[in-house]
């Protein structure tokens, strides 16, 4: 009798201890921030072709559009900045959610994939630990073929577990594998109501002080008229000196206005309509 219930005994403390990995095993994976956490919206950033034929004779505007243009100016040059550098990693980690992750255990997964930027094919490998506040996010990529690099952490971040905010830090490059921008994210709702880049790369290539340091835009939506907004603080090229520039305007009627002391003087809204065109600040 005391035989069969040491048996019995033995038999429930596996079963238990089995069924716990199982548990462990199962746990979902934690949620992948949304792919728009790295990417500004640049696209609704435009304003509506004038179709009058007075505004445009063969092709060239008579009308001053000297605000919106400065504004698209400024946004273009970020714009620029962040497709060349977000290219692969904006492809990269888009790709993540279309993959099973693998449990590696201690509260990790794993999302491994190729993916092709421009022709070049790459292999990413992306892991999640669940932490006690917060998931820690590792992204490493290869490169195959012409320029092939083997895996280096190319970027890794923080969601908090509700899946509403969170921070990516991009490193340059294979070359100089050191911070260089830093995204901070933050969900409105359904969507991103906030994307923050800041550039925190200490030294350039030639080792010399990076003066474009803590420069940085702002993107946000809000629920006001002019719904969208850039906050820009922006290096000039001097050590130390920075501009700043504020825009807002409409995603629906692309009027807005912007400010910028360093460009028109002063600390006024300098206003533009639906068209582009300059118009007095209400």
């Amino acid at each position: 009798m005391k035989r069969l219930t040491s048996l019995t005994l033995v038999i429930v403390l596996v079963a238990g201890f089995l069924g716990g990995c199982k548990k462990t095993d199962n746990t979902p994976a934690p949620t992948l921030p949304p792919a728009t956490s790295m990417s500004i919206d640049f696209s609704n950033f435009a304003a509506k072709k004038s179709t009058s034929a007075e505004n445009n004779i063969q092709g060239l505007t008579t009308v001053d559009k000297s605000n919106y243009v400065f504004a698209s100016s400024i946004a273009g040059i970020w714009s620029t900045i962040l497709a060349i550098n977000l290219a692969v990693p904006v492809a990269s980690f888009g790709l993540a959610v279309n993959n099973i992750p693998t449990y590696l255990g201690s509260n990790t997964w794993e999302w491994k994939y190729d993916f092709e930027v421009v022709g070049a094919t790459f292999k990413a490998r992306l892991t999640g630990e669940l932490k006690t506040s917060d998931v820690q996010w590792k992204m490493y990529i290869s490169k195959e073929g012409v320029g092939a690099f083997s895996e280096l952490l190319w970027y890794s971040g923080t969601s908090q577990l509700d899946g509403k905010s969170g921070q990516w830090v991009l490193n340059h490059s294979k070359e100089f594998p050191e911070p260089a921008l830093q995204i901070d994210w933050q969900i409105d709702g359904t969507s991103i109501g906030s994307v923050k880049y800041t550039y925190i790369r200490d030294l350039k290539d030639d080792r010399t002080t990076e003066p474009f340091k803590l420069s940085y835009i702002e993107y946000g939506v809000t629920s006001n008229t002019l719904n969208a907004f850039y906050n820009i603080h922006m290096n000039n090229g001097t050590q130390g000196v920075f501009n700043d520039v504020f825009i807002e305007w409409s995603t629906t009627a692309h009027n807005g206005h912007v400010k910028a002391n360093n460009q028109f003087g002063d600390d006024l809204w300098h206003c533009w309509n639906e068209t582009g065109e300059n118009v007095v600040c209400n």
